[in-house]
């Protein structure tokens, strides 16, 4: 593996979310198979998913200046994600598009890879408004180590 991580590296994926609103909890888990790949001071994790929808590919992109989940195929989403300032994105479906924005309370990555070596975690807390109305406040951890 090569140290800058410049060629994407095959990684299994632990994401972990758990949703909060009006008092009500829920906790989701998958466990993906995905890339890792480092470019220009950002690092991308990229997997596919299969929903009711159909199939959709998400790229979380992250780095110390924000993150940004961008979901295409069956849906379409770009919800960016900074510290400092709410963020604005977008979902589309077959039903239409919806603004979304985000307040981010905390953004948190780590990664330490060698060349036999390669784990990390990106997390997320964050509460989600749809169409201005507040959706729930959402935690999402994702746990990466090379497959």
């Amino acid at each position: 593996m090569a140290k800058d991580l410049q060629a994407p590296v095959p990684v299994n994926i632990h994401l972990t979310t758990s949703i909060e609103h009006e008092g009500e909890r829920e906790m989701f888990e998958l466990m993906l198979s995905g890339e890792f790949q480092e470019k220009n001071g950002s690092y991308f994790l990229k997997y596919n998913e299969v929903q009711e929808e159909g199939k959709i590919q998400t790229v979380v992109k992250f780095s110390d200046r924000g993150a940004v989940i961008l979901r295409s195929g069956a849906v379409n989403m770009r919800l960016p994600f900074n510290e400092k300032e709410q963020m604005n994105g977008s979902y589309t479906s077959p039903h239409g598009t919806l603004a979304m924005s985000t307040k981010t309370n905390k953004l948190s990555h780590s990664h330490t890879y060698s060349e036999s070596q390669l784990e990390g975690t990106l997390q997320l807390d964050y509460h989600l408004l749809m169409q201005g109305t507040a959706v729930g406040a959402y935690t999402m951890e994702l746990k990466f180590e090379k497959a």
